[in-house]
């Protein structure tokens, strides 16, 4: 089982990555589109990686709003294997709205 890491270290590791924010013992972060279908279209493609790498976010619909939120549960919080997920999520490109 993955290591917990402590608050300083997610702080630290969190910076590196884009809009994710820590939540308690999740990290979280919502993503907006343009239209429902391209936010499903986003969920279907997060369940690829998630299948792939059998580690699976709480998913959070919201009309034109996906909110992801990431923990090791077996864990009981926040590891490393969370915020590689994270990051691989964001390496997808996500069409998000700025």
């Amino acid at each position: 089982m993955p290591r917990l890491l402590d608050d300083e270290e997610v702080a630290r590791r969190i910076e590196r990555l884009r809009g994710w924010k820590k939540e308690g013992s999740f990290i979280a972060k919502t993503f907006e589109f343009g239209s429902f279908l391209q936010g499903m279209g986003f969920v279907n493609r997060v369940a690829k990686i998630a299948e792939e790498e059998e580690h699976h976010p709480d998913i959070h619909i919201r009309y034109t709003q996906v909110k992801l939120s990431i923990q090791t549960h077996s864990a009981g919080g926040i590891t490393a294997w969370d915020l590689a997920l994270a990051k691989r999520i964001d390496e997808m490109q996500a069409p998000e709205k700025r």
